[in-house]
This record gives C-alpha cells, structure tokens and sequence, in this order.
C-alpha cells in the first residue's frame, strides 16, 4: 500500500473551482495544473526562454511575461506551432508536478488530486491514476453558469461548450462522478463522501519510505515512485 494519485477534471462552468475549494478546506493535497502551467514560463525561466527563441519577443507583455492570448492565437491557427509550444512547457510542467507529488509523498499523505483540465481529452496521464473523478453537471445549468458568468448569449456560451468533450462523453471515462447540478451542499455533501473512500482505503507509508530512502537514495525513491504509478 503506497500513496496514489487521483485526476480530476470537469468542462466549462461545470463547477470544478468549487469541488476544488471543499478538497482544500479538508486539507487534501491539490496539485494545479494550470498553475503551474503558468509558474513554469515566468521570465528566466527555461521555458520562457525556449519560446522566445522560437516564437519571438513580439508574444511579450510590457513587463516581460508572456501574452497568452497573443500566444494561444498563433498556435490555434498552426497545429504545428501547438506541438512545439507543449514539447517545450510539457516536459517541465511534468516535472514540477513530480516534484509535488514528491513532497507530499514525503509527508505522508494518502492520496494527491491531479487538477487536469484536460484529463479526459489527452488521455495519456489518466494511466498514472488510481482515480479519475468528473465534475459533472447537466447540459442546462452548465449552459445557463456560463452565460450567467461569463455574460455570454446563447450562441456563443454553447460554442465555447461544444469545443471541449462534452461532459456526458467524458462521464463514461471517470471512475468517480461529482454531481455538481444542484447546490453547494448537496455538491459539498458528494465531497466528503469522495474523500472518506479515498482516506480509508490505505495505509500510511513511513516505514517503507524510510526504508527506500536509506538504501536507494533520492534518484532510486523517484524512480520506484514513477514505476509504481505507472504500474
């Protein structure tokens, strides 16, 4: 028995922020994708230089960060462009990932939650889970929070909805379902529920992990740790 991951994703408007805030106000280890996404090409940084070089400096704001939006309209129209840009911020948003997922492997928690926003359509991390878990939520409500948030008419809401899977595809590749159509606590009320599965379901590693560091090192410990959750 070791610590294990669980991915979780949800689509637009589907309530993900909110499953989200209720994990961390339990004290559950809740790794960020997206920001990391945006940590790892800070100015300095290897990514960030990286994607000058190929992309030029005129993707910068005043203060030296990267436009996004100026970013993200170059690779929408140049799927070639896209693939360059994930080769170059993949690889080190994986490995700042691994190093949290070390840290709290070290202190001993359970289970750490994978915040994916793309779980579902990439498919290639949902093998390193032992979880998956959907923010779900009906067609109706997520169309009518999305044109409540964000402002939205109709036609544009439901295009945002319809370039992202739809939820109900991405139900069938969840092996947990967060219900997220009714209130805060009915959602509230499926969290904690979630979370007592996932805690009772194993045992703390210290002696193991105590073990495996003194006779393998730091480099052997993340290398069975990778093998395990690829296992």
């Amino acid at each position: 028995s070791t610590m294990f991951l669980v991915g979780l994703s949800g689509g637009i408007a589907s309530g993900k922020s909110t499953v989200v805030a209720v994990l961390r106000e339990l004290g559950c280890a809740v790794i960020d994708a997206d920001v990391i996404a945006r940590q790892v090409v800070q100015p300095h940084s290897k990514a960030h230089q990286q994607i000058l070089q190929h992309f030029g400096t005129q993707i910068l704001l005043e203060n030296g960060e990267i436009n996004r939006e100026a970013l993200g309209n170059i690779i929408f129209s140049q799927p070639e462009k896209r693939r360059l840009l994930n080769s170059i911020t993949h690889p080190e948003i994986l490995k700042e990932m691994l190093k949290q997922v070390l840290k709290y492997f070290v202190l001993g928690y359970r289970y750490v939650i994978l915040d994916i926003p793309l779980l579902f359509e990439t498919r290639g991390l949902t093998r390193f889970m032992k979880h998956t878990v959907l923010v779900y939520c009906d067609p109706q409500t997520q169309l009518a929070r999305l044109m409540k948030r964000s402002g939205l008419g109709v036609a544009e809401a439901e295009a945002r909805i319809s370039s992202q899977l739809p939820l109900d595809e991405k139900r069938k590749w969840a092996s947990h379902v967060i219900d997220n159509s009714g209130d805060w606590e009915s959602t509230r009320r499926q969290v904690l529920q979630l979370h007592t599965r996932l805690e009772d379901s194993l045992d703390f590693l210290w002696a193991r992990l105590a073990v495996g560091t003194a006779v393998a090192g730091l480099g052997g410990l993340v290398f069975l740790l990778i093998r395990h959750f690829i296992s």
